[in-house]
């Protein structure tokens, strides 16, 4: 076999070598790892009365001494450096300490753009302009103290004040953080310290976040450590879960929002935000929609501005299709309605209108009797549901839900069949008619009252308790195969509802088999919700670790970060939770799952950094190493110039010989990555350059005798790689790595393993 087009193999050729340790060293005949020459002992000086392999420079550039006297003694160049081989010390600069050096179970989060939170809209009026002040320094504007604890009611907006607050008030090189409360109880041990931080977090979860008098008690030593790294830390607690003895502690200040900002300007702010100027001045025009929003919390506000907006846009609908006789046949009840009054029935939630029409048991439609029917309140929400529809799609939608509420073993006490009850009443045209709807042309229900519909289901979900599940499951069989079906936003309204993670483990009950396309769907919307999306996370990191819903969390994290305008807080949470799944799953085919996830993760502009942050995180032992090795194997097809990424000189700072060396080391990984090896060898086969090249950056990595059934099963799957110059790519990698001495014994197959 001819080494001319591929380089001199130096060293390495077989029999080159006159050091004694070249020869067998008992491991199998695989070629010897580098080891370290032993000095002469006799030269040896200990420095500084100090014992010898104890020395650790201070100096920047170390000290030459140590190169020549010390044995063992390795001076780093940087943070970045790759160390291989036996090193006793390692020499370098440390210029800065920083207290908390643990890197495992802190608490994770995601940095903000804090132009992104300056630009939010924000009023800070009334009560709020004094907590805000109370916040402060007198003499500087900063926060008062290192830990500022806010408590207030929930749905009163305490995170948008905290984050405000920290966004306004901290050096624009200190970084905002919002951390994730992943405990199971509040520990100071669990929050990160790093320099120019400000970190905040969320304690509202009954179960998990309640603060003791000893988590306090530690934060008062932690603000000194915040001090030290000129960081901040702002914790919203719900004020349920705050106890009134838990008075301030030394390096703490806590203020209270004791009313919400007002509901009428938070809305406004919010309206102008959307570039909806013009229906800020018609609302101020309207008193009865304005005294509708007094007295509304933060969240309620801003749902507020959000109807408002839907409401204007269903009054132009209706009026532009007045003007149009193609588009109705007759118009809906209410088609006349003035803004005000459209817009002051959907903030009052149309509860008044909703209680006559659910009001006593009907079981026959009575023009007196506003009260409808059961099958007339099925046919309603089925309305709620899809609007304007094709007429079969909605009757259909309706029979379901009745068919699902109707007991299985109940007689009908009227003697009739269901088909001779159903042609014995009211026609299904007049029925629509009665509640509210129209038939246009082609049977289409014409019902374009989203708001309307959004009350309806409201009020039923909040009215109806025992009714729910029965809802949820509807939705779910009734919801087409497009994710974008309107039930996916009917489900998305109910489960966020009343913020808890009661709703959403029914609906995983419910969905995770038969439509865990539609769940993941479903819990996108949620985890992108700026109040329940904690929440949703929360759930998702549980399911995590569950085998019924790992694909549901894989599908969903596969979602937010192929949203190319998700914040980069959310794609590190759903990193996160693959990494969970990646770290407690023994599912060889949840694992494919993952590394699938990954390889679309690298095709992606920002995904590779992401990547390459993983396989660091393991390296380095912050991360899990099952995730950081499939986000290793995921970077493997992608290529620079014609050869692996990994191997280029535009390559990541990432220790691809020690990856590789993890990978082959156990049989499970072995077989997954021989595949992506294989790829890399095939790809630079036909550039004798480029593979001479990749060859010698992958023997050092095959040559520990650990891998030598890895090695050989590498070679197997060669055997069909031929060079434009005749050479076989396994017989090469075989002259290279098995000692000559031991080719009989382990011979080389020719076809692939």
């Amino acid at each position: 076999m001819s080494e001319q087009d591929f380089g001199s193999l130096g060293p390495d050729r077989p029999g080159t070598s006159e050091s004694p340790d070249a020869e067998s060293n008992g491991s199998g005949g695989w070629r010897p790892p580098w080891r370290r020459q032993e000095p002469d002992r006799r030269d040896e000086r200990p420095l500084g009365g100090l014992p010898a392999q104890t020395y650790i420079s201070d100096s920047p550039r170390g000290d030459s001494r140590l190169e020549e006297v010390v044995p063992g003694v390795v001076l780093a160049s940087g943070p970045g450096t790759h160390l291989h081989g036996n090193v006793d010390v390692v020499a370098g600069s440390i210029h800065k300490l920083i207290k908390e050096t643990r890197k495992r179970d802190l608490l994770e989060g995601g940095q903000l753009d804090r132009g992104d939170v300056l630009g939010q809209p924000f009023v800070r009026e009334g009560q709020w302009a004094e907590a805000w002040q109370q916040a402060l320094a007198p003499d500087v504007p900063r926060p008062r103290q290192r830990v500022t604890v806010v408590v207030a009611p929930r749905s009163f907006g305490a995170t948008t004040f905290a984050l405000r607050l920290l966004a306004e008030h901290t050096d624009g090189a200190t970084a905002l953080v919002k951390l994730d409360a992943d405990w199971s109880t509040p520990t100071q041990g669990r929050l990160p310290l790093e320099e120019e931080h400000a970190y905040q977090l969320d304690l509202k979860d009954l179960e998990t976040d309640r603060p003791s008098a000893d988590f306090l008690n530690s934060l008062s030593g932690f603000a000194d450590d915040l001090e030290t790294c000129r960081s901040y830390l702002v914790l919203t607690v719900a004020e349920e879960l705050w106890d009134d003895r838990l008075t301030t502690r030394k390096g703490m200040h806590v203020v209270y929002l004791t009313e919400p900002p007002n509901a009428q300007r938070v809305v406004e702010a919010h309206l102008n935000a959307a570039g909806r100027a013009p229906l800020v001045a018609e609302l101020r025009s309207f008193p009865k929609a304005r005294a509708s929003l007094q007295g509304l919390h933060a969240v309620a506000a801003v749902r507020a501005a959000g109807t408002i907006a839907m409401t204007w846009q269903e009054h132009k609908r209706l009026q532009d299709a007045r003007t149009s006789s193609t588009s109705y046949q007759s118009a809906p009840a209410d088609a006349d309605l003035s803004l005000e009054d459209r817009i002051t029935a959907a903030l009052s939630d149309w509860r008044e209108h909703l209680d006559r029409l659910f009001g006593e048991l009907a079981t026959t439609h009575d023009a007196a009797n506003p009260s409808l029917t059961l099958e007339d309140r099925c046919l309603l929400l089925a309305l709620s549901v899809h609007q304007s529809a094709p007429l079969p799609t909605v009757a259909n939608t309706a029979r379901v839900l009745q068919q699902a509420l109707a007991p299985k073993d109940a007689g009908n006490p009227s003697g009739l069949s269901p088909a001779q009850s159903a042609f014995a009443g009211r026609g299904l045209r007049r029925r629509i008619q009665d509640v509210g709807a129209a038939v246009g042309s082609h049977d289409t229900v014409l019902f374009d009252r989203p708001a309307y519909g959004r009350a309806i289901l409201e009020y039923v979900w909040d009215n109806y308790e025992a009714l729910r599940q029965e809802m949820l499951a509807w939705l779910v069989q009734s919801a087409g195969s497009d994710t974008a079906d309107p039930s996916v936003a009917a489900l998305s309204t109910l489960v966020l509802r009343h913020g808890t993670a009661t709703h959403f483990n029914t609906l995983g009950t419910i969905a995770r088999e038969t439509r865990p396309d539609l769940l993941s769907a479903v819990l996108d919307v949620a985890v992108h919700d700026e109040h329940v999306g904690r929440l949703a996370w929360d759930v998702l990191y549980r399911w995590a670790e569950q085998k019924d819903y790992a694909l549901t969390v894989i599908s969903t994290c596969r979602r937010v970060l192929h949203d190319g305008s998700a914040h980069a807080s959310t794609a590190k949470r759903a990193m996160v939770r693959l990494r969970r799944i990646a770290h407690t799953t023994n599912e060889s085919a949840l694992r494919r799952s993952v590394l699938k996830t990954f390889e679309e993760l690298a095709d992606l502009p920002s995904g590779t950094g992401r990547l390459v942050a993983e396989v660091r995180d393991w390296q380095q032992s912050k991360a899990s190493p099952k995730s950081g090795s499939l986000a290793f194997m995921a970077l493997m097809p992608v290529q620079a110039d014609g050869v692996p990424w990994l191997m280029s000189d535009s390559a990541p700072d990432i220790d691809v010989q020690r990856a590789l060396q993890d990978l082959l080391s156990t049989q499970e990984t072995t077989a997954e990555i021989i595949p992506y090896l294989t790829g890399w060898i095939r790809t630079c086969a036909p550039n004798p350059l480029s593979y001479g090249r990749l060859r010698d950056q992958l023997l050092p990595a095959l040559r520990d005798h650990r891998l030598f059934h890895a090695g050989m099963e590498l070679m197997g799957a060669l055997a069909d790689i031929t060079t434009p110059q005749g050479v076989n790519v396994a017989e090469d990698f075989y002259q290279h790595l098995v000692d000559p001495r031991l080719q009989q014994v382990f011979s080389l197959t020719k076809t692939p393993a």
